[in-house]
């Protein structure tokens, strides 16, 4: 009975509920009456209006009925059953006005869970009246309504509760496990999720707490089994039309309990619906959504202490980055990178876990196939060697510097462009020459030496890792594409075959003047560090160094290769190969005066006192240095543990925190390790037995992998390292042991001449000498790792005292096997000297000094210049025909032009203030032959254009010429025809003809 002033809107409501009488009956759908149903939502949906006033007035019996039905109840809970299936139907057939119910929907859902969280079928209706909502909801109420707002985040945390609950019956927590995840499921296919990216945060703060739980607890095989379907059919099974179809036109899902009877819910049914939600979030966040939801992993991981679980974390940073947007997937190892290094100082056991497994994950990341486009390798190469030299600082044993190597060798992998690990080593090389020099402790601090060496070793292990990942993957890669082509052979193939360069790589190799600020680390004072650099340095060797066509064939041997362009070219190129200013001989020249000074000096290492002006010394006169401690990154800022009291006492002095400082003060070290050098080996020689053993292996890998430039830098060096065991009637044993270890080296290197030249007179020379030897003692046979993994320090093999000592063995005849070299026509052909040239360029007077003077004088600059082109790429324009246009912006300036240019110039001082606008006298090579290639390429000169010539006379005088330049640089003068002619002149002449 209908009271009199009853509004209409609560009177269709009543009625849509069966009588009191029948409440309790009325199971077990629970469901209202249909016919009065239809007119209640046939007039809501005619009447928007009265929307409101219905979700007000469901609101006050929901929360009348959850507090009965929290008390036992048993009539009120069908009727809050029926209450929830009603305002589901409104939800679903009033979808356009949908904001009008929000407030109270939303609302009688969060009350309802809070009262009766462990009634499965209340909480399941519930769950999908929340469903329905967020598959119609256009989310604008999200943060703008706060009630609302406050009131669907405290859902979704219930939700989330239930989604990881720990009911000790197993069937029970699979169950309200799977209602939770489907509510959660419809939030992440919802507008209410993406609309405001204030709230988007706190929603997977919450949602990703639930996910991650689940992920934990399930066994990793189970989980790839499970991703690789979820791969394969990613729709949601709840709201598998979501954003397919208009708001209008979905479809909400239902969810239900499951069925008495029936076998429960499996883990499996759980962990797959988890993956299918955590799918969803990912393939619909953008760059800055994906560092929200890192963000709140790392939270939630924080809080359950998972770290500790670093397979489940390596897999679940795996699988964010495969299933992000592909141009986004470069968020996922930039956040694990910056969250890694908030913690960076602190030395508890709980941040050393998490620092493991975040190492573990960025290296998982790098490793895994997926590719990550956008990915700043060199900002994330600065951060893990910033890290990692911290961690050496703090403690030097730390265990995470191993994993540490290992994730900066694991960046190889990732190669977007060809230069990228050229760029990549050169960051590493110059963060190498800053440590050697300074350390990354203050000088004179107990740990110094060994924090140095450690920190070293970490760097070179990275370095030489990092090379050696870049070429497995290309070489995978390279097999990969390789199956899915035809090979052929063609002409061309085989005579690349020929001259060594059978695999054309996709990326720039390391230069030689990149590698050449490393040289100094053969004789560094710890043994680790040289014993680890000499095997990168083999390996740098025979896998990376840019050969430009020396090299031997594959079975070692150097033969003449016929060149199609006939002996003229082949001229060419040996002489472009030999010339002074090759960056490859300048490198090979430096080497071999390390060598040498390893080989006889009395003092290793950087040594240094106190000075307080070493930008003023030169190179003629010993730096006193001081060593300040080493910064990780190139700011001035100084390295100090904390509280350091050094640190107030190195304020005042100068830093050399960058690499151009630390190549001052090396510099100066060289030329003191070079007056100290002896020109005799002595008892004094600080080299121990292992040592020579690496000399050796560093030359035999010289003539192997660069048999022409190897032997004309290394002959001499050789000849010179004779001369220095020419010492007669020697008793101290000491010294004999080394004369005898170095007789042994130089028979055993002369033996590899031999065999790469194919000299069967000197093989058979060493191998006689080598079989006389009169003591069984011989040069240690040390362990090679082909892995690029970081590895203990090794031990040096001293000279046993109680050795016997030789008195009649000769050793090799060098003399002899000089002008047996000399004497070789495929030497002659390959070198194009004769036997007169040969014996005059090999038996010239060498020093290591006159080795090392390229380095001093040039070599250092040519780094900074970045003047790192091959010599055959600045030979080949004079052999052109045609004029290359496009070379004459090589030498250009890439600073820009602005006012100040403008004023010199009105004030006739560009040409000597602004190298940026007074264009140098040789802008390319095309007007020039080389040097290099004497008088005889006279005629190669390429016939002088208009254009250059009217530059030539233009750059003579100073004046209007200049301020037209630079008006027309700045884009004020008068343009004809496109921007893009400035930079051709020669073109635009030519055009205007």
């Amino acid at each position: 009975m209908h009271l009199l002033f009853t509004p209409n809107h609560v009177q269709l409501l009543n009625s849509c509920y069966p009588p009191t009488s029948a409440l309790l009956t009325a199971g077990p759908e629970y469901s209202p009456n249909s016919q009065e149903l239809s007119r209640l939502t046939y007039y809501a949906s005619n009447h928007p209006g009265k929307l409101t006033k219905l979700g007000t007035e469901l609101e006050k019996r929901l929360r009348t009925e959850s507090r009965k039905a929290k008390a036992g109840n048993i009539r009120t809970r069908a009727s809050l059953l029926i209450t929830l299936s009603i305002f589901r139907s409104l939800a679903t057939e009033c979808r356009r006005d949908i904001a009008l119910l929000s407030p109270s929907l939303v609302a009688s859902v969060d009350v309802t869970i809070e009262a009766v969280p462990h009634d499965l079928e209340v909480v399941a209706r519930a769950a999908s009246v929340f469903t329905a909502w967020t598959t119609y909801t256009d989310g604008h109420l999200i943060g703008a309504d706060s009630d609302m707002t406050r009131n669907y985040l405290s859902a979704l945390r219930r939700f989330s509760h239930l989604s990881s609950s720990d009911v000790s019956d197993h069937e029970v927590r699979n169950r309200t496990r799977l209602v939770g995840l489907a509510a959660l499921t419809g939030a992440l296919n919802s507008e209410a999720l993406y609309n405001n990216s204030v709230q988007f945060r706190a929603q997977v703060s919450t949602i990703m707490h639930s996910i991650l739980v689940t992920l934990f607890q399930i066994e990793i095989t189970t989980l790839d089994e499970q991703a690789a379907a979820v791969k394969e059919a990613p729709q949601s099974p709840y709201l598998a039309e979501f954003r397919t179809r208009p708001a209008i036109e979905r479809r909400a899902a239902s969810i239900h309990v499951h069925i008495d009877g029936d076998n429960g819910p499996s883990t499996a049914d759980v962990s797959n619906a988890t993956l299918r939600g955590l799918f969803s979030l990912l393939d619909h966040a953008n760059g800055v959504q994906i560092g929200y939801i890192m963000q709140s992993s790392f939270d939630t991981l924080d809080q359950l202490q998972g770290w500790s679980s670093i397979d489940h974390c390596c897999w679940f940073a795996q699988k964010v980055a495969e299933w992000s947007q592909y141009q986004y997937r470069y968020a996922v190892p930039t956040w694990l990178v910056e969250r890694l290094l908030q913690s960076q100082e602190s030395t508890t056991s709980t941040s050393l876990s998490l620092h493991g497994a975040l190492v573990a994950m960025i290296t998982s990341v790098f490793n895994s196939p997926t590719p990550l486009v956008n990915l700043s390798t060199s900002d994330i190469l600065s951060n893990l060697v910033t890290l990692l030299l911290r961690r050496a600082a703090v403690d030097p044993e730390d265990p995470i510097l191993p994993r540490l190597v290992q994730c900066i060798s694991s960046l190889g992998r990732h190669v977007y462009y060809s230069d990228q690990i050229q760029d990549l080593a050169a960051e590493l090389i110059s963060r190498l020459e800053v440590v050697e020099v300074q350390g990354v402790l203050a000088k004179g601090k107990p740990g110094f030496v060994y924090a140095r060496t450690q920190a070293v070793r970490s760097i070179l292990a990275g370095l030489l890792g990092l090379i050696q990942s870049a070429n497995k993957h290309e070489e995978r890669t390279e097999a990969e594409g390789s199956m899915k082509t035809v090979n052929f052979t063609s002409p061309d193939t085989t005579q690349k075959d020929m001259l060594g360069n059978s695999r054309s790589s996709r990326r720039a190799r390391v230069p030689t003047d990149i590698w050449h600020n490393t040289l100094s680390l053969l004789c560094d004072s710890d043994y680790a560090v040289r014993a680890d650099y000499s095997e990168a340095l083999i390996f740098y060797l025979c896998k990376e160094m840019p050969k430009y066509g020396d090299s031997a064939d594959t079975d070692g041997v150097k033969r003449t290769r016929p060149l199609a362009e006939g002996p003229f070219q082949q001229a060419v190129n040996m002489s472009a190969l030999l010339h002074s200013g090759d960056h490859g001989v300048r490198f090979l020249n430096a080497l071999h005066g390390y060598v040498y000074i390893l080989a006889t000096t009395p003092s290793l290492g950087l040594t240094a006192s106190v000075s307080t002006s070493p930008s003023h010394s030169t190179l003629g006169e010993p730096l006193h240095l001081n060593l300040l401690p080493a910064t990780p990154d190139h700011s001035d800022v100084e390295l100090q543990e904390p509280n350091s009291p050094s640190q107030s006492q190195t304020t005042g002095r100068r830093s050399f925190s960058s690499p151009q400082g630390s190549r001052i003060q090396k510099t100066s070290v060289i030329q003191r390790l070079l007056e100290q050098t002896p020109s005799k080996v002595s008892h004094t020689t600080t080299a121990s037995l292992s040592d020579y053993t690496h000399i050796l292996e560093i030359i035999v890998a010289v003539h192997e992998q660069i048999p022409v430039r190897g032997l004309l830098t290394g002959i001499p060096m050789l000849l010179a390292l004779a001369a220095a065991i020419n010492i007669p009637d020697v008793e101290d044993p000491a010294t004999l042991h080394r004369i005898d270890a170095v007789k042994e080296m130089l028979a055993k290197a002369w033996l590899a001449v031999g065999k790469v030249w194919d000299l069967p007179d000197i093989k058979r020379m060493a191998e006689n000498v080598l079989s006389s030897m009169p003591w069984a003692a011989k040069l240690p046979i040390l362990s090679q790792s082909d892995s690029n993994a970081y590895r203990p320090a090794r031990n040096v093999v001293e000279f046993p005292s109680d050795r016997p000592i030789s008195v009649s063995w000769e050793g090799f005849d060098t003399e002899a096997a000089l002008l047996i070299v000399a004497s070789s026509v495929s030497v002659q052909q390959a070198t194009g000297l004769d036997k007169h040239g040969l014996l005059k360029r090999l038996s010239m007077k060498w020093t290591a000094d006159s080795a090392l003077m390229d380095q001093r004088s040039s070599g250092f600059e040519s780094t900074l210049r970045g003047d790192g082109i091959s010599p055959l790429l600045k030979i080949s324009p004079a052999l052109m025909h045609i004029e290359n246009i496009s070379m004459q912006s090589l030498a250009r300036s890439a600073r820009g032009v602005g006012v100040t240019d403008l004023r010199e110039a009105l004030e006739g001082r560009s040409s000597t203030s602004n190298t940026a606008l007074a264009r140098p006298p040789s802008i390319s090579t095309l007007e020039h032959a080389p040097s290099s290639m004497g008088t005889e390429l006279g005629n190669l000169r390429l016939t002088q254009t208009r254009s250059r010539s009217r530059n030539k006379k233009r750059s003579a005088t100073s004046g209007s010429g200049e301020v037209r330049d630079v008006l027309n640089k700045l884009g004020i003068g008068k343009q004809n025809g496109s921007l893009l002619k400035a930079s051709f002149p020669a073109l635009q002449k030519s055009g205007q003809r």
